[in-house]
């Protein structure tokens, strides 16, 4: 049987729904260093990255980017990587100059916004083969032993879709004892957008081949879940984890009722450091200079 995962987080917001009272959040540091970069064993890895990212004339981006500067590593996105509306000069204007000093190591994945330019030609043309086979929005590749997963939420993610069943050939093909899956529209999440009901079968697909952790997107914060089967349960054993990291620059939304499950809420702009080890993951969010929303912890493969 899995370990029940262990967790810390400091946070001017923290929400628990474990039985009784949640404990004290860690002390703050009083000064917010980023990470110093250091070199990965052969079977570790790193995966570092948020989503919600560029608007130009917004600091956010380059304060989010300064924190990659300092980190090696993967740079995932969670979506929605330039806003208003993902076109090619805002690419160029707002996203290049910040997170765009990341391009060559950088997985991206699409969001609303980025479709917001016909079948998002921005976004494929901007990231060219980074972000998978041309115009399709999701793909795989490996990460250390992890298998990650990118997956598209602005196409059709039914049962039985291509993706759906493009997913499932790729998770026989690549058995492995952990496997993280990225997308732009969480499943949960106790932002202004709420929960997307959408992802239901992703979930259900996932579980069914053992995935570990969900990184997700589109609200504007970020947000832990506890881990949890396709029905919403908590589940120590085969459910999965979700993190939603939609702090890579826009501006942070305001939180709804916390959902059932979410374990801590934070509304400081960063990044999420990930270190994927043989069988386990530790996870770090890593504020911007200036925010003190810290939270970290680790987990278990199944």
């Amino acid at each position: 049987m899995k370990k029940r995962l262990a967790a810390v987080g400091a946070a001017a917001l923290y929400l628990c729904s474990c039985s009784g009272a949640p404990t004290a959040p860690a002390p703050v540091p009083s000064e917010n260093v980023a990470p110093t970069p250091r070199s990965f064993g052969a079977s570790e890895a790193r995966l570092v990255g948020a989503g919600d990212i560029a608007t130009c004339g917004s600091p956010g981006s380059e304060l989010t980017a300064l924190l990659l500067d300092a980190m090696n590593g993967t740079v995932f996105t969670t979506g929605d990587n330039v806003y208003p509306n993902g076109s090619f000069e805002q690419f160029r204007d707002c996203y290049d100059p910040s997170w765009g000093r990341h391009r060559d190591r950088t997985r991206p994945t699409a969001g609303n916004h980025d479709y917001e330019m016909p079948n998002a030609a921005a976004y494929y043309n901007y990231f060219g083969s980074n972000a998978g086979p041309a115009g399709r929005g999701y793909y795989s590749y490996s990460a250390g032993e992890w298998h990650v997963v990118t997956l598209n939420s602005e196409i059709d993610v039914r049962a039985g879709s291509p993706q759906e069943q493009w997913l499932r050939m790729d998770l026989l093909s690549n058995p492995t004892s952990c496997t993280a899956v990225i997308w732009h529209r969480p499943r949960y999440s106790s932002g202004p957008n709420g929960d997307n009901k959408d992802m239901q079968d992703i979930w259900r697909t996932i579980q069914e081949f053992n995935a570990d952790i969900v990184l997700a997107g589109h609200d504007h914060l970020y947000e832990r879940f506890a881990p949890q089967d396709v029905n919403g349960r908590v589940d120590f054993d085969r459910g999965i984890r979700q993190f939603v990291i939609g702090t890579g620059g826009r501006t942070v939304s305001a939180m709804r009722a916390a959902r059932a499950n979410s374990e801590i809420i934070g509304g400081d702009l960063g990044v999420l450091s990930l270190t994927l080890l043989p069988n386990s993951y530790r996870w770090e969010f890593v504020p911007v200079v200036g925010a003190t929303f810290r939270d970290s912890g680790t987990g278990l493969c199944h």
